[in-house]
């Protein structure tokens, strides 16, 4: 899994680096959100193979990284580009929301690779998920993962 991730977190970041320099990504509204994507798919795939997250909580984890990776979700990026990582950025909060309820904080906090505290970060994007997704595609996306 690590060579899996650092590859795709390069590209990741790559392909957010660039749209950065565009005009709709340097001026959007979510940009703080999408710049973390990288970060949070890093975050998702250390806690996978981390000994202190329960074996139920590595499922939800594996299910958000597919989503990450499949190019069919409920907004696919290859039709609307980075801006198609919103829904994706919004599954990673809520799953790490609940891997942060069954698990030692602490261990979601040394795998981060991010800035800041990844703990509010992941507090804002659930805050602000329906604004950025639609309460429609928000449900659709929770209802995907099991408590």
């Amino acid at each position: 899994m690590a060579n899996q991730d650092t590859g795709y977190y390069q590209e990741l970041r790559t392909k957010f680096k660039s749209w950065l320099q565009t005009d709709e990504g340097k001026d959007h509204k979510w940009q703080e959100y999408l710049l973390a994507a990288p970060d949070l798919f890093h975050l998702l795939c250390k806690l996978t193979i981390d000994k202190d997250v329960p074996v139920k909580e590595k499922a939800k984890l594996a299910g958000a990284i597919a989503y990450f990776v499949s190019p069919i979700d409920l907004i696919p990026e290859a039709i609307v580009g980075p801006i198609g990582y919103i829904d994706d950025i919004c599954l990673a909060a809520y799953v790490l929301n609940q891997v942060v309820n069954n698990t030692d904080p602490e261990v979601i906090k040394r795998h981060w690779a991010g800035e800041g505290d990844v703990l509010e970060l992941i507090q804002r994007i659930i805050r602000k998920a329906d604004d950025m997704i639609g309460s429609g595609l928000w449900q659709k996306l929770k209802n995907m993962i099991k408590q």
